[in-house]
């Protein structure tokens, strides 16, 4: 039986000594290539200028600009220290302004016009959200029409031995806690179609693996 979903704080990180562990791992799994940018490619977000919500360091949507061509990117965070990091992550890549930027901002309250960006991703962020409906009904008003838009998160009914040798793998305390919290507070496949239903996005598909929630959709 899966346990009651335990409500996260919305503020993501907003220490500086976690935030630097945090860029740490990422950048790990940077190296070991396991992050979702090549399936986010391949759904045919490769184009034009798209939006990452809840970048962190940065990497996923560094390594996206990287493997695309005249692509631009924008990454809108809710933790300003992570806004810092993913600015140097940036630099570190050759990037300019001009191509990736990255905001500080709310995802419930997106600071674009109507119809801005040809495609929208964000990893590991949903169950961060105060509001969830809301912040998805801004990724329907900010992508243009026959934008896609790719959304993956942990899921909170993951097998606990897989979640168990995710913790193990977790080198600093404070970031177990952290994962700990995250998976508590992430939506199970129906939850998250429940989510879904109530929103301005008519056009997607639910899919997981044994850790992860996906949403892959159209506007």
């Amino acid at each position: 039986m899966v346990k009651p979903r335990i409500v996260e704080t919305n503020t993501g990180i907003q220490d500086e000594w976690i935030a630097g562990e945090y860029d740490k791992m990422m950048r790990i799994d940077r190296d070991k290539g396991i992050l979702y940018t090549n399936d986010i490619i391949k759904y045919g977000i490769n184009k034009g200028y798209a939006l990452e919500i809840g970048p962190g360091p940065g990497y996923l949507g560094l390594e996206w600009v990287t493997k695309t061509q005249n692509t631009n990117l924008t990454g809108i965070d809710i933790s300003e220290c992570m806004v810092r990091i993913a600015v140097k992550n940036a630099e570190e890549y050759g990037f300019s302004d001009k191509r990736v930027k990255y905001i500080h901002g709310d995802a419930h309250k997106l600071p674009f016009d109507n119809e801005n960006f040809d495609g929208v991703f964000s990893n590991a962020t949903l169950h961060e959200l105060a509001d969830p409906v809301k912040a998805l009904n801004e990724v329907y008003r900010i992508l243009k029409p026959g934008g896609k838009y790719y959304i993956s998160d942990l899921r909170r009914d993951m097998n606990p031995v897989i979640s168990y040798f995710m913790k193990k793998s977790t080198k600093s305390r404070e970031l177990v806690t952290g994962l700990i919290s995250s998976i508590n507070a992430s939506y199970t496949k129906r939850e998250t179609e429940d989510l879904l239903v109530n929103t301005d996005l008519k056009v997607y598909k639910i899919t997981t693996n044994p850790f992860s929630i996906f949403v892959k959709g159209i506007k």
